[in-house]
């Protein structure tokens, strides 16, 4: 009985460790990671135009890089919500 009830709560606890990792989870959170990404590299340039005095520039950068961070989570908030795993490929083609 004891081995039993063991196996059943080792069970549940797998069970209760997978929730979450659905398709469209994994979609939310590779969306997320490719706006990072894309972020990153825009503030990364945003930093060197204001190493070379370019503030313009780097403003500009910097902004855009925000905009992709807004995208990004919007498109992983719609991923997850709306169920739907193909937002994945939707997004990388619009980044």
């Amino acid at each position: 009985m004891k081995i039993l009830l063991k196996a059943t709560a080792v069970a549940g606890l797998f069970a209760l460790g997978a929730c979450g990792q659905n398709a469209d989870d994994r979609a939310a959170d590779n969306i997320e990671a490719m706006a990072e990404n894309q972020s990153d590299m825009l503030e990364n340039q945003a930093d060197a135009a204001a190493a070379a005095g370019n503030d313009q520039l780097h403003d500009s950068l910097e902004a855009q890089a925000d905009n992709v961070e807004d995208r990004g989570e919007a498109m992983a908030d719609k991923a997850d919500d709306d169920d739907d795993a193909r937002v994945e490929q939707q997004a990388a083609n619009h980044m």
